[in-house]
């Protein structure tokens, strides 16, 4: 069994070091209209089950759509350049990321909205240091 599961990282840590700066940005935007979707047409039906006011959902949601734009522009446009792109998009995620921590901060969340938020937050966090490694050390272009 050990062998199966140290097999399978493998392939992903192999997976991952071949990932191009323009498949980054894909990534990066599928993410962010995952979390668009979730956020500004899912989520605000349960509004008493999370314990998140509507209009923070729909909040969220507005900036996981732009970044979604963004990250889509840049997967497509494929920019020779792409450094500052992924950085920028890099530190919008970690913003978000703490724009998310304060809203959580001052509503009154249930333990399942408190679930969905920290997944949402570790996913992005892992995201967005992957980004930045990627800007500042890949030779990749």
């Amino acid at each position: 069994m050990g062998e199966v599961e140290l097999g399978k990282k493998d392939k992903l840590v192999e997976m991952v070091k071949h990932l191009t700066p323009r498949n980054i940005f894909l990534i990066d935007a599928l993410g962010a209209s995952v979390s668009f979707v979730l956020l500004g047409f899912v989520l605000p039906y349960f509004v008493a089950f999370t314990g998140m006011p509507s209009h923070v959902f729909y909040l969220l949601a507005g900036v996981a759509f732009l970044f979604a734009i963004f990250s889509f522009f840049c997967f497509k446009l494929n920019p020779q350049n792409w450094r500052p792109y992924l950085l920028a998009i890099a530190m919008a995620n970690l913003l978000y990321c703490l724009f998310t921590i304060l809203m959580v901060f001052y509503s009154s969340l249930s333990i399942f909205g408190i679930i969905y938020f920290a997944f949402e937050i570790i996913v992005i966090v892992l995201l967005a240091s992957f980004e930045l490694r990627t800007a500042q050390f890949s030779s990749k272009t």
